[in-house]
């Protein structure tokens, strides 16, 4: 039980991590909108305005990404119920990006595609590989 609430630890601190690197990676590879000021939330939900499909790459690969690694980082280490707590990891990361989408504003089409895209999937790839890794499949 320790381990599994270790393993859950993990993979959302791994994730953030994984998902604040790839967000400011974003930054440089997808220059932001000349004068877009994305310091605070609030800039942020105004200079978002003025962003194009481009600069919504990025945030999306963060969540993704930090999804299916905190998944799979979480399901590699838990001893028991590893796709539940990947799942788990998937719905956190979740309720995150709908709570960053509610406040920041961001586009309908953007939150439909990160919504649906993003998360729940990303969770159950990363249980899957990790399971894969570990040389067994994981129940569904």
């Amino acid at each position: 039980m320790v381990r599994n609430i270790l393993a859950v630890i993990a993979g959302i601190v791994v994730g953030s991590i994984v998902n604040g690197a790839l967000i400011n990676l974003g930054h440089y590879v997808v220059p932001l909108p000349p004068g877009a000021d994305v310091s605070t939330m609030e800039n942020l939900a105004v200079a978002m305005k003025s962003f194009g499909p481009e600069q919504f790459v990025f945030p999306f690969l963060a969540h993704a990404i930090g999804t299916l690694v905190g998944a799979f980082l979480a399901a590699l280490i838990a001893v028991s119920h590893k796709m539940k707590i990947a799942i788990a990891i998937g719905i956190l990361f979740l309720i995150g990006g709908l709570a960053a989408g509610i406040m920041i504003g961001s586009p309908m089409w953007y939150n439909a595609i990160d919504f649906i895209f993003a998360y729940m999937p990303m969770a159950w790839i990363g249980a899957k590989v990790a399971g894969i890794l570990r040389g067994r499949e994981l129940p569904r």
